[in-house]
Parts: structure tokens; sequence; C-alpha cells
């Protein structure tokens, strides 16, 4: 339900059109699987966007959370799963919907909204400082 919840305030925020997501919390296996086929990465990630071709459902497309690498982040990082996934859930929607953080400025763009729609679910800024080591997404 808290991804569900995620996902749904990231599309509302963006008001993008898009109506709905598909989202996978499976064991990382499985998610390096994915990874290794899609992205040429053979190792477990913590998310992986899939977006959907144009479709008159305006289905934004498929997430994949790997359960096994979110739980290690949040305890490194001294979050809440909870927390952690609502987090990665936004980031992935926001992937769907053409965002990126490969250059800074596009990190800062993707990383403003993520803080924005997780504010609006009471979740804390991931981000800040003090709130646990992490890299992006």
């Amino acid at each position: 339900m808290l991804a569900r919840g995620a996902a749904l305030a990231a599309l509302d925020k963006e008001e993008a059109g898009h109506e709905g997501v598909t989202i996978l919390l499976t064991d990382d296996e499985s998610v390096r699987a994915l990874n290794a086929q899609f992205r040429g990465q053979d190792k477990p990630t913590n998310v992986l966007s899939f977006p959907a071709p144009d479709n008159p459902e305006r289905f934004a497309g498929d997430i994949a959370l790997a359960y096994g690498v979110c739980a290690r982040e949040a305890a490194e990082q001294g979050k809440s799963l909870a927390q952690h996934l609502q987090h990665l859930t936004v980031h992935g929607v926001l992937h769907l919907l053409g965002y990126d953080h490969i250059g800074d400025d596009e990190a800062e763009v993707m990383e403003d909204l993520e803080r924005a729609v997780l504010a609006d679910l009471g979740v804390p800024d991931p981000y800040a400082a003090g709130e646990g080591e992490h890299e992006r997404p």
C-alpha cells in the first residue's frame, strides 16, 4: 500500500496524464537478472524502471524493487525501510516520466521533485545531511 500511494503521489504531482504503474517487489536475484538483461549490468540494484510505450490506457510502465538491496540500504542509511521504499518508488516513477540524474542539473531537478512528492507523503528528505550516507538511486 505504501508503494502504491507513493506511485500515485508522484503521478499526481507531475500531472503527466498517466494513471497507472506496475510495481514488483522481488528478490535481489530477480532484479539482478533484469538489470543484466536490460542494462547490461550483472548485479542487483535498488530500483529499475521500464517505461511503457504510449498507450490509450495512459499506463506509465513497470518498476522493479529489490527487497534485499532496499533493506540493506535503509539499514546502512539509518532510514526506515518503509520510507526508503516510498522514496525509491517515487524515484522509479519519475524515471518512467522521463526524468534522469545523469548530469548534475538533471539530478537536481529530479531530486527536488522527489523531495516535494515525499514531503506531501510526510517522508523526510532522503538527501538531507545527517540522514545517513547514500548514493543516488
